[in-house]
């Protein structure tokens, strides 16, 4: 259940920051972009009392904004209006902004005052009930990478790698954990950090990633998938905004290069149970190593079993799909193992109190609710069922042939649409909707002609 904001939660960060120019009402769409409005200060109690009008078709829409034609929200429906009220303690002060400026997450509720079936984090929050009603609370934090690039396109429209502010220069080499790359960019990852405190986002640990230019940033781990889903979208607006300041772009794209690392969401995850214990914990086990428990196991056989029917899900658009290449450290197949970051489904190296899978096919273009509302599936479908995950992957996974993950974007859409899991705990009239909402920018996409089909095949054929 929600709790929303209240009036007294607004008061207090009005009187908190003298000036203040409005707030940004933001809500995250199908694709995990935000949307929203900026609501002036004279109107801003809507947020608690009634709701900001805003259309319900708002959450359907595709990754260049357009409503989808072949779903029955938008034009077809006339795009009625739903309310969409704060969420209590979301509202916070945005830093990076030119003026003081506030920000809270919403979420969207029918004219009878119903949850609106297509906000992610309702789907999230119906997709975790059946772990709750078990007993148990999810533990979750997320992982996300991302490059910094130049704030302009090169000639040909295409990015470029930031230029340093300390040398001046942009990173043309690969050095994974490279401190020094750090400090060509503290001014940047300071800003971050300090907005991180100032939104009260639990980031902690920044590192050099596997591209020139590319980086990661770690969430703690929460005992609320919502809040963790929360705190993954402000990371990446906060991310965003303050490489807008500095004249940089950061993208989130899974593969922003062909020839370059792409960029992961990865979800790191346990379950406790009323007393506190992790029900992933238990005597050693002699395959893994590890003192792990059978649910840990059956939890991997169910991510394992729907990783199929959730890449539509995971790898959300056409780029994403570019991002699955062997030996890049983008799993290919559902191999699972210990330590091992060419597997799909990676369980580190841990105590009892810290034993978990780590989820690594997400890209960081991923919706965090949808992606955290799919993993919470498979979970619950392996534990229910006691699914046997196979044997563990103890070497690189890329060897294995890739015959088990539709790698291709409309295969997974039609992999997705045949599901006979996920609509239990995602909803089968949003199964529907996402089906043929993604499938309708995939056409758009394909009907595309780019500039490497004239390079190919003008004078060619």
């Amino acid at each position: 259940m929600t709790s929303w904001l209240s009036k007294q939660e607004v008061d207090a960060f009005v009187e908190a920051n003298p000036g203040l120019k409005g707030v940004d009402m933001i809500v995250p769409d199908m694709c995990g972009i935000l949307r929203g409005k900026r609501i002036g200060v004279e109107a801003i109690d809507k947020l608690y009392e009634g709701g900001i009008a805003l259309p319900g078709s708002t959450y359907l829409l595709d990754s260049t904004g357009r409503n989808c034609e072949t779903i029955e929200y938008g034009t077809r429906d006339g795009d009625p209006d739903c309310n969409c009220l704060g969420v209590a303690g979301t509202l916070k002060p945005v830093p990076w902004a030119n003026a003081p400026t506030g920000q809270v997450i919403a979420s969207m509720v029918t004219q009878d005052g119903d949850p609106y079936f297509a906000d992610p984090r309702y789907i999230l929050a119906r997709a975790a009930q059946p772990l709750v009603d078990m007993g148990y609370t999810p533990v979750t934090a997320i992982e996300l990478e991302f490059y910094l690039l130049d704030g302009k396109l090169d000639a040909k429209g295409c990015p470029e790698m930031a230029t340093s502010p300390t040398t001046g220069q942009r990173q043309t080499t690969t050095q994974v954990y490279g401190i020094d790359e750090l400090y060509e960019f503290e001014d940047f990852l300071t800003d971050v950090e300090d907005a991180c405190v100032a939104q009260d986002v639990p980031a902690d640990t920044a590192t050099a990633e596997y591209g020139p230019g590319q980086y990661e940033i770690n969430l703690h781990h929460v005992d609320d998938p919502i809040k963790a889903c929360d705190d993954a979208v402000l990371l990446k607006r906060i991310i965003k905004g303050v490489a807008r300041k500095h004249g940089m772009i950061a993208t989130f794209m899974a593969k922003p290069f062909s020839e370059l690392a792409g960029c992961g969401m990865h979800i790191h995850i346990s379950l406790l149970d009323k007393n506190g214990n992790n029900i992933f914990a238990g005597p050693m086990d002699p395959e893994i190593g590890l003192p792990a428990s059978k649910a840990l196991r059956h939890a991997i056989g169910g991510l394992a079993k729907t990783t199929a029917d959730g890449m539509a899900v995971f790898a959300p658009n056409a780029n994403s799909y570019r991002r699955f290449q062997a030996n890049s450290y983008a799993p290919i197949n559902t191999a699972w193992g210990v330590d091992n970051r060419t597997v799909s489904l990676r369980i580190p190296r841990a105590d009892a109190k810290g034993m978990r899978v780590e989820h690594r096919i997400a890209g960081a273009d991923a919706n965090p609710y949808l992606t955290m509302a799919t993993v919470l599936a498979g979970i619950h479908h392996g534990l229910t069922n006691k699914i046997d995950p196979g044997p563990i992957e103890r070497n690189n996974a890329y060897d294995k042939p890739v015959t088990d993950l539709p790698l291709r974007w409309w295969q997974a859409l039609q992999t997705f649409s045949e599901s006979k899991v996920l609509p239990k705990y995602l909803g089968a009239h949003y199964c529907d909707m996402f089906a043929a909402a993604r499938s309708f920018e995939n056409d758009a996409f394909q009907a595309q002609i780019p500039p490497l089909d004239y390079e190919w095949y003008l004078r060619t054929v």
